[in-house]
């Protein structure tokens, strides 16, 4: 099963990207100087004095930013306030999770707002640096750790999103039940919206609910690719862009296999912290097809040949 390769991609979906030229008060700016415009006014909503600014390595949807301001260097991220609602808003609920929850570094929030249509979302600025010598230890250690964190039930008490995408989180009592309703029928109905069919869904549902292991709840990130961690100065891994819920743990560990960029010594690391249940590696595919359907509903046909092939799997 070939998987199309997931990168940084910019904002391909971001309203802010088009037109080339904006008219703000009357005058007409060229992006780069409507952005400045934005990001000076983002800055003094929040007592910022800033000096400078300059595009970092944008996610799917969202530009980002390292405001340079009299006050120290923060990061932020903005999009589209009527397309995005409340995205923001449980980013920073979700990273608040994190940090709360785990020995991962994770970015603090500083402050969420809106400037006109713009959402912005102002973060800690945590400088890169290279790995440390165990750092795939640590890095497993922390996730053991997260995942230990649990709860009464399955879900969230708030929706949140994956990628663009809105992310149900309502809460249910067993794994199963979360993971087909709050996660795969709402993709499948997407897909559907968006011209792919699948058959003998009924029949799948009832097979992989047999297969899915009888754990508890485990706090996750809930889009754990390599895009979405980084390393710090000191050379301690940090968690960015959480979808989190407290889910199945196997659905992280899935994703960090899908598109790779993560050593082996991670997983058994952690698997001699928090083993994982007999057939783990078997059942990866169950898990991948939620991700695998996210893209399939993000960015089209590419990933449609892998959705099938994980479904035909447990059909």
């Amino acid at each position: 099963m070939t998987i199309p390769l997931r990168t940084k991609l910019g904002c391909e979906n971001n309203e802010l990207q088009t037109p080339k030229v904006f008219e703000i008060f009357g005058v007409l700016l060229p992006k780069k100087a409507l952005l400045k415009t934005i990001l000076k006014h983002i800055a003094s909503q929040n007592n910022f004095n800033c000096l400078d600014s300059k595009p970092l390595s944008g996610g799917d949807i969202n530009e980002v930013f390292l405001l340079n301001c009299s006050e120290g260097n923060f990061v932020v991220k903005i999009n589209s306030a009527s397309k995005f609602p409340a995205m923001f808003e449980a980013e920073a609920k979700g990273l608040q999770l994190l940090k709360e929850n785990s020995n991962f570094k994770i970015p603090k929030v500083i402050a969420t707002g809106t400037y006109q249509n713009t959402a912005y979302l102002i973060l800690e600025y945590i400088p890169s640096g290279k790995p440390s010598k165990n750092f795939s230890e640590k890095f497993a250690e922390a996730l053991a750790s997260l995942h230990k964190t649990t709860a009464g039930d399955f879900g969230l008490d708030h929706d949140n999103y994956i990628g663009s995408l809105p992310q149900q989180n309502g809460f249910c009592s067993s794994a199963p039940e979360f993971y087909i309703t709050q996660r795969l029928e709402p993709q499948f109905k997407m897909a559907a919206e968006n011209g792919f069919q699948f058959k003998n869904l009924v029949g799948f549902f009832k097979n992989i609910s047999e297969a899915i292991p009888k754990e508890p709840p485990a706090l996750v990130h809930g889009d754990l690719w390599n895009g979405n961690y980084m390393v710090s100065e000191t050379g301690k891994p940090v968690l960015i862009d959480p979808a989190v819920a407290f889910a199945p743990r196997e659905m992280d560990i899935a994703m960090m296999k899908l598109f790779g960029g993560f050593s082996e010594e991670i997983f058994s690391n952690y698997n001699a912290l928090f083993a994982l249940g007999e057939g783990w590696k078997e059942r990866l595919p169950l898990w991948q097809l939620y991700y695998l359907l996210v893209h399939l509903n993000l960015f089209g046909s590419g990933y449609l040949s892998p959705v099938n092939s994980a479904i035909k799997k447990y059909s």
